[in-house]
């Protein structure tokens, strides 16, 4: 179990930290996904920036719970709205991974 949570926590970390610089940089994609729901380039700035920070934070085993915590948030955000897309398997993607960064925080919180 123990190797599963530190494969998870390094699938987990290179998804928010891609996820996140790609929003910063405002790949086209993002922009024009994101802006379909009134997403500013600012406010997609941000939220890639929280992306990026949870995915460092997460990295980091006294602030891994926090860090969890701030991915999955804009995980489940992304998920709400790739379901409005009618984006289904991509968002249940989105939903699993949001999961297994509940197991992380369940598991950072034990500690």
């Amino acid at each position: 179990m123990k190797l599963f949570l530190k494969i998870i926590l390094i699938i987990s970390i290179f998804l928010a930290v891609t996820s996140g610089i790609t929003k910063i940089i405002l790949m086209p994609q993002d922009v024009e996904f994101f802006g379909k729901y009134g997403f500013t380039n600012l406010m997609l700035i941000v939220f890639g920036a929280t992306q990026l920070i949870g995915g460092i934070l997460l990295a980091i085993e006294k602030t891994r719970f926090a860090g969890a915590a701030l991915i999955a948030i804009t995980f489940l955000i992304s998920a709400a709205l790739l379901i409005l897309d009618n984006n289904i398997p991509v968002a249940i993607i989105t939903l699993v991974v949001t999961g297994l960064l509940g197991m992380l925080m369940k598991q950072s919180f034990k500690k």
